[in-house]
């Protein structure tokens, strides 16, 4: 990672890890208030009203909240609804294809997905519109057709693997490879860093792959092997996550215009 510091003494290592940290926890606030939901509501004694429809309703006014709020501007609720839309389309292929399931009942319930499961990708939308805001992201050297061609090849794969030949390798090859020159530049502490975008890919992909042990143990879904009894999440979702997290990142750059477009300096005063 290029670094490139500001005038002055040099900031703390501890203490810019510190504050990337923070920053980065901020960034994940949609989803650890919608995780906490639903932990939450595991605890809650027998209603009326369905748990995965209170959800929905929880996850309606999180949206609200962090829109009124300011810490989500217009675009960005746009960008996140549209990660919703097809967080759910690609939650009814899955559910179908036996993938994974929502085993309780719900109202708001279509084909067995609850409208609230389209939440836990709008979290994912979320986070990556935060980090743009928090750490000034900027994208240089990025391909926008290109990677977005590859990343909606990506998102198709995850459909049509159910009676194509999966071509999740060769679309990893070719994701790396658009993505080979891309670098994110982010400020921590007043000091610029760049980071490969597919190497943030994968480390986002990663702590995805966190979060979902995290959200199947508090029943927020269940995989087959997890009805009977929690159980750690494949490992190999850590690499579906890491190429999913390119269709989120495409909509977001979407939603900014040409985020590429290097910086104009600014007038002088």
């Amino acid at each position: 990672m290029l670094t490139t510091s500001p005038a002055g003494p040099p900031a703390s290592p501890v203490g810019q890890l510190l504050d990337f940290t923070w920053t980065q926890t901020r960034a994940c606030a949609f989803a650890i208030a919608l995780l906490s939901g639903v932990a939450a509501s595991t605890l809650l004694p027998p209603l009326p009203v369905a748990r995965y429809d209170l959800l929905v309703g929880y996850g309606v006014l999180l949206t609200v909240l962090f829109w009124r709020r300011g810490w989500e501007s217009g675009r960005d609720v746009a960008v996140i609804s549209a990660c919703h839309v097809i967080g759910l389309a690609f939650e009814l292929v899955k559910v179908a294809q036996g993938s994974w399931s929502y085993p309780e009942p719900a109202v708001l319930k279509f084909a067995g997905v609850p409208l609230y499961g389209g939440f836990l990708y709008a979290a994912v939308g979320s986070y990556v519109c935060r980090a743009w805001h928090l750490f000034d992201l900027e994208p240089t050297g990025y391909r926008p057709r290109a990677t977005a061609l590859v990343a909606a090849a990506v998102y198709v794969n995850f459909f049509s693997h159910h009676w194509l030949p999966d071509a999740r390798w060769p679309l990893s090859a070719l994701l790396l490879a658009v993505t080979t020159g891309t670098s994110v530049r982010y400020t921590v502490r007043g000091v610029r860093r760049r980071m490969p975008l597919a190497l943030s890919f994968g480390l986002i992909g990663f702590f995805l792959w966190l979060a979902e042990n995290l959200a199947t143990y508090v029943g927020a879904w269940r995989y087959p092997y997890q009805l009977h009894g929690w159980q750690p999440v494949d490992v190999g979702k850590f690499g579906a996550w890491s190429l999913l997290i390119s269709v989120t990142f495409v909509l977001a750059a979407l939603g900014r215009g040409n985020p590429g477009t290097p910086r104009r300096p600014p007038a002088a005063s």
